[in-house]
């Protein structure tokens, strides 16, 4: 949180007006997403929608970590990059089309990969944390630094057709974690690189991310303890229950 910021302008009452009239946001809950920090994991497929609607809808300050480059084949899913940033860090172009978007927030940028320690310094500084990451390795190191600093981790991944999206709120102690659902020996992951994701999937899951990331800084319901499962191919949604494993080698 920002405790320096202690009212919002009058650009801000009117760019930020729709959200404000929704009884469950109000002025007081604009305040708190515009004194809030988050820092997405990734911004690729995922990322790329989270960090759009997130900047849009007036979270303070965005922190982008990626140490990819823009390729031409991320163009088809990665909405947040463009033709002209072809062969840019990920996190730069990112930043400069968000700022394109909102020149109201903070946007800082991380373009190298980060040891477990770093990492485990920038989630203190956040207020939410969204994994966007396409890799076993870095969500159970997010999962083990996200709970160790008790900071809400937003977890989405998509391939083919196929997302699935779950909110691992740290702060509340019955929360499962990442390891509740897939233990770090499960085996092979799926990649978009050899399966192939349609572009709209990763833009359902990474937009379901953002709305979960806004509902947790507000203290409103998320999918703690629930695993959302989408199937876009036939339009089917299910949200199973998700209970803390008992076994779990890291949350129990």
């Amino acid at each position: 949180m920002n405790p320096n910021k202690t009212e919002l302008s009058n650009e801000e009452l009117s760019r930020y007006s729709r959200q404000i009239l929704m009884p469950e946001i109000d002025y007081s809950g604009q305040l708190t997403l515009a004194q809030s920090h988050a820092v997405i994991f990734g911004l690729g497929g995922l990322g790329s929608p989270a960090s759009l609607y997130l900047a849009a809808a007036g979270i303070g300050k965005l922190t982008l970590v990626d140490f990819d480059e823009v390729d031409d084949s991320n163009l088809q899913r990665q909405i947040v990059h463009r033709e002209l940033n072809v062969g840019q860090a990920k996190v730069a172009s990112a930043k400069s089309n968000l700022a394109q978007l909102n020149r109201l927030i903070e946007i800082a940028t991380i373009d190298r990969k980060l040891s477990e320690e770093e990492i485990q310094e920038l989630v203190i500084s956040a207020d939410v944390v969204l994994d966007c990451t396409d890799n076993f390795a870095s969500r159970f190191a997010l999962n083990r630094t996200c709970h160790k600093a008790q900071k809400p981790l937003i977890s989405g991944a998509a391939i083919r057709w196929e997302g699935q999206l779950s909110t691992y709120d740290f702060r509340n102690p019955d929360s499962p974690c990442y390891q509740c659902l897939y233990s770090e020996d499960s085996g092979q992951e799926l990649t978009c690189s050899q399966n192939g994701v349609l572009s709209p999937v990763v833009g359902m899951v990474g937009s379901m991310q953002a709305i979960e990331a806004v509902k947790a800084l507000l203290g409103l319901p998320t999918l703690t303890g629930k695993l959302m499962i989408i199937d876009a191919y036939t339009m089917m949604i299910r949200t199973l229950n998700l209970k803390k494993d008992p076994e779990c080698q890291h949350c129990s």
